[in-house]
């Protein structure tokens, strides 16, 4: 930033000054005086000759066109550069790259604006629930899923949209996607009920199991409970099909068959291992070419009507199959009427239970339990211990749009799948008959940009999770109620204008403060130097 002249004190230096500006002043009057003296002598030809003036009469002069200069010069000569001038201009005019830097980036930056309105969901839209849970206790066999809500919706094992996988005691699928039969709630018993009864069934323990495993070929047992209503209405049906499989498959001479029960209040191990949960459990043990390494056996369970006649078909069917084709005894070589009512049993005792449902956006429930038209379950020994592998509400969205949208919300996503990798176990420590419950408050959060155009519309929702003992059969319970407000988050649009008035005050800003202190800090060195020389002198 350069000065006026320096006061140096030297009389030399001040002479020479003086006669510079003499002269200039002095050429400037010349020159003034020669513009008088043709603009006359023009004015003096235009009013003799008008008809050959070349331009119009009227001329503004270029002195007053002048005159409306703001920004008059002064000649460089009369200005002087100094090293704290330069140094502040360096330091303004970084200051002003870093200010034009920032003001770039907070115009280029997407700013948001957040309000909360009444949610502006329409009478009858649905809300999806996408879950993936695994129960290690819970066998695939019994696992349902049911819906209700306020308004009176009930919807009891619900299948169409939701698979089940057999899980082991790790949470790993051992198999195929379990398909369960068809278990009419309205089964034939038959009318043997009340007469007097011959047990022909053996009884097996955990001793002589694995005996009669290995003895037969084809194995069927009843495992039942003496307390339970169904195994009592089987009981005389199973002792009578009994009967007369032996009077037609001889042990002794013919060797194929043997039907046989176990008592599940007795032998509880047994049950277990064989992964029984419901009463009454008909199940038919294959020896040959389904023989495992560990000396176990793939079995199958029958869910067909449990009258005399159909359970001596069943076995007649399977006896058959083992005469005609002893080394395949595979599903897929039964009959039509076997095939209904044969279906592969769960080879461990857990499952994973995934999918989605459509509900109505009005609080409900969602709920996984061991259900049954024709079984008893012993609610004691129901663990609906569970590890919540994905739980969300609404469409699913990908991981990378929640990255890409994180620049206009950082928090928007961090409650969409709260309970996700969370276990709600229960190791017995809180007794039988517990119920795990779970109340989920969702609210829904919507992301438009500045012309109204709708970005995401995601639901997140907050989870608080309970134990309680029930008196009834245990369940997993999810309580999920919608906030009648919602999220709006808009994108908000800048101007221009705004990012160029913005820029220029910054420049002018600087500008002006810069000069100020070179100013002080001049004017302070002049005076340290006047100080100086007085005390020379």
């Amino acid at each position: 930033m350069r000065k006026g002249p320096k006061a140096t004190g030297t009389s030399i230096v001040i002479l020479y000054r003086w006669r510079e500006v003499s002269n200039l002043e002095a050429e400037d009057k010349s020159r003034r005086g020669g513009e008088r003296f043709f603009v006359s002598k023009l004015r003096e030809a235009e009013l003799l000759f008008p008809q050959f003036t070349p331009y119009p009469t009227k001329m503004v002069s270029t002195s007053k066109i002048k005159s409306v200069d703001f920004y008059r010069k002064i000649p460089r000569d009369l200005t002087e550069a100094t090293l704290s001038g330069a140094g502040l201009s360096i330091v303004a005019a970084i200051a002003m790259l870093f200010l034009f830097g920032m003001e770039l980036n907070n115009y280029l930056a997407v700013s948001t604006s957040t309000s909360i309105i009444v949610d502006r969901s329409s009478d009858g839209d649905f809300l999806r629930i996408d879950f993936n849970l695994s129960f290690p206790s819970l066998s695939c066999e019994f696992a349902s899923v049911d819906v209700s809500d306020v308004l009176g919706t009930n919807r009891l094992n619900v299948t169409k949209t939701i698979r089940k996988f057999s899980i082991d005691s790790n949470l790993r699928a051992t198999g195929s996607e379990f398909h369960s039969g068809a278990m009419s709630a309205l089964l034939n018993h038959g009318d043997e009920a009340g007469e007097e009864l011959v047990e022909d069934s053996v009884s097996l323990t955990g001793r002589n199991f694995d005996t009669f495993s290995h003895q037969f070929p084809i194995l069927v047992v009843n495992f039942y409970a003496p307390w339970c209503y169904w195994c009592n209405l089987l009981k005389p049906s199973w002792e009578k099909a009994a009967k007369q499989i032996k009077e037609r498959y001889d042990p002794e001479m013919d060797g194929r068959v043997i039907l046989a029960k176990v008592d599940c209040t007795q032998e509880g191990d047994l049950c277990r291992r064989n992964h029984i949960q419901g009463y009454p459990s008909i199940r038919i043990f294959r020896k040959g070419s389904d023989l495992k390494d560990d000396n176990a056996h793939e079995h199958e369970s029958y869910y067909g009507d449990r009258d005399t006649e159909s359970l001596v078909k069943m076995v007649v069917g399977v006896v058959e199959t083992v005469h005609l084709e002893p080394q395949k005894l595979a599903l897929e070589d039964k009959s039509d009427n076997a095939t209904k009512t044969l279906k592969k049993a769960p080879s461990t005792g857990g499952c994973r239970i995934e999918g989605y449902m459509r509900v109505k956006k009005v609080p409900g429930n969602l709920m996984v339990s061991a259900s049954s038209g024709s079984h008893s379950f012993d609610s004691s020994q129901m663990n609906m211990s569970h590890v919540v592998n994905h739980l969300s509400f609404g469409r699913r969205i990908l991981p990378q749009t929640f990255a890409d949208l994180k620049r206009l919300s950082p928090y928007l996503g961090r409650n969409h799948d709260r309970l996700d990798g969370r276990p709600f176990i229960n190791q017995r420590d809180l007794g039988p008959n517990v119920t795990i419950e779970h109340y989920l408050q969702v609210v829904k959060t919507e992301v438009v940009k500045s012309n109204g155009q709708a970005l995401i519309e995601e639901y997140e929702y907050t989870a608080h999770s309970s134990v309680a003992h029930s008196y009834y059969l245990p369940v997993a319970k999810f309580h999920f109620e919608l906030s009648p407000m919602q999220v709006l988050i808009t994108e908000n649009s800048k101007s221009f204008s705004h990012f160029i008035t913005n820029v220029c005050a910054i420049i002018g800003g600087v500008f002006t403060v810069a000069g100020i202190l070179d100013s002080i800090l001049h004017q302070t060195m002049t005076l340290m130097k006047k100080i100086e020389l007085g005390k020379n002198f």
